[in-house]
């Protein structure tokens, strides 16, 4: 019988990583432009913080529950389109609406995409077995 290989498993939860880290990351290296662009204060840039982690851990509590009913590779297509989503919708969502609140649109998607991502990689990789 051959043993079975899990290092593409292993190589998309790193993606996924990377993915969490982008979406947590990339705002920030924007909120100078933020503020030039969209004439955004330092108070609203600290709610659209406070508003990225608080969806973050609003998630984290229901994909809790809700994997084990859909399944993990539906949530972690699911989460990766959230993602991506988030961050197209930046690029679009403060040009059509009021560009504060389409920061904190975007901010409120892509937020839920990390959220599922923590929550569903960690347990994917610790069930991957190692060398």
């Amino acid at each position: 019988m051959k043993k079975a290989s899990f290092k593409a498993t292993a190589v998309s939860c790193y993606i996924g990583y990377i993915t969490q880290g982008i979406v947590n990351n990339f705002y920030t290296l924007l909120f100078v432009t933020f503020q030039n662009e969209f004439e955004v204060t330092l108070s609203q840039l600290s709610f659209m913080i406070a508003v990225n982690f608080g969806i973050q851990l609003i998630t984290d509590t229901v994909c809790a529950r809700l994997i084990d009913r859909i399944g993990y590779r539906t949530s972690v297509v699911a989460a990766h389109f959230f993602c991506a989503a988030g961050l197209v919708s930046l690029s679009i969502f403060p040009f059509i609406m009021t560009p504060y609140v389409g920061l904190l649109f975007a901010t409120a998607i892509s937020a839920v995409g990390g959220g599922m991502i923590e929550v569903i990689v960690s347990p994917i990789i610790e069930a991957c077995p190692s060398d």
